[in-house]
């Protein structure tokens, strides 16, 4: 019997360690709870939405979506933060949880560098800047001149105070060396009507919304925000091409999960949401939505996360945004 008792430990550490590609290779076990830290019917909410029925199909297991809003995306960031690592429960989110929030509030409940560790990429959403079609303004050369003339009296519009749009705006200041006002609306809404209306004269917006009010003339694209120029507005160059090189602001989403999740089980995530974003149904909702596919691929993700951290970080403190 003393001989039994002795290995109980060791036989305790041999269960755990073959549990471990188990316990991945079964995932999931029980329904998966994807938080959007948003509300409902924004494009956060519809992508992810997406992702969890392609995935829910793929794995033979329920996908389901859960909206917390709040504090900015906090509020559901933290739950699933505070969430139990075996990967079902997950974060479906635009930048701000993962690499902007903790620049702008003072007080974090969660660290998202040690307490969420980022499985993949969803899509990337490109940014366009407008102006009010009535201003002598036809590309960034001309903004740029017309800002200068007039420091401090051109306005630019935001969804709010952090959101992409706004930083595009301070990285656009930043790198064109032009003094704007910055005016925070309550969602993007608000802020196109006021463009539309001549209130404001400058607007970076999400594409998908924007292009409606583009096409019908009401407001004047004169640049991609992105590295790259978009299929449904190809024939528009960006700001890197138009002289501010290296200018690169686009609204993405991504997937992330609590930082002490078992890497089988993240490589069995990275593995499936690859296969999801390659699938024909997400691809053409993703292209319906004017955005493009993400990456699943670790490396790839790294680099991406490191640069956008690194990006908006300086910005905000380049642009003296006080936390709140």
């Amino acid at each position: 019997m003393k001989y039994a008792f002795r290995n109980i430990p060791f036989a305790l550490f041999a269960c755990a360690v073959l549990a471990g590609p188990v316990t991945a290779q079964t995932f999931p076990e029980r329904p998966v709870r994807v938080v959007v830290p948003f509300p409902p019917g924004g494009s956060v909410d519809v992508t992810g939405r997406l992702v969890a029925q392609q995935l829910s199909e793929q794995l033979k297991e329920q996908f389901i979506v859960e909206n917390r809003s709040g504090a900015g995306g906090n509020v559901g960031s933290d739950t699933v933060a505070k969430s139990a690592p075996d990967g079902h429960t997950l974060l479906h989110t635009a930048p701000g949880p993962l690499v902007i929030n903790q620049h702008l509030y003072a007080n974090m409940p969660y660290d998202p560098q040690k307490d969420l560790k980022a499985v993949a990429l969803v899509a990337v959403t490109p940014i366009v800047l407008m102006v009010n079609p009535k201003l002598p303004i036809k590309n960034v050369q001309d903004l740029i001149d017309y800002a200068k003339k007039n420091p401090g009296k051109v306005s630019y519009g935001s969804a709010g105070v952090g959101s992409t749009p706004h930083l595009a705006g301070e990285l656009f200041q930043n790198m064109a060396g032009v003094e704007l006002v910055h005016v925070p609306y309550k969602g993007t809404a608000p802020a196109m009507n006021d463009l539309v209306g001549g209130h404001i004269q400058i607007f970076f917006d999400l594409l998908p919304s924007s292009l409606p009010q583009i096409k019908a003339g009401r407001v004047r694209a004169i640049a991609n925000a992105g590295l790259e120029r978009p299929k449904s507005l190809s024939d528009l160059p960006t700001l890197s091409e138009q002289g501010l090189k290296g200018f690169s602001a686009a609204s993405w989403v991504a997937i992330a999960a609590p930082a002490k999740t078992p890497d089988p089980v993240i490589a069995k995530l990275r593995e499936e949401i690859g296969k999801a974003l390659k699938s024909k149904l997400v691809l053409e909702r993703l292209a319906d939505l004017g955005s493009m596919a993400g990456t699943a691929d670790a490396a790839e993700l790294e680099t991406f996360m490191t640069t956008e951290a690194d990006k908006w970080a300086k910005v905000i403190k380049q642009a003296g945004i006080e936390p709140k």
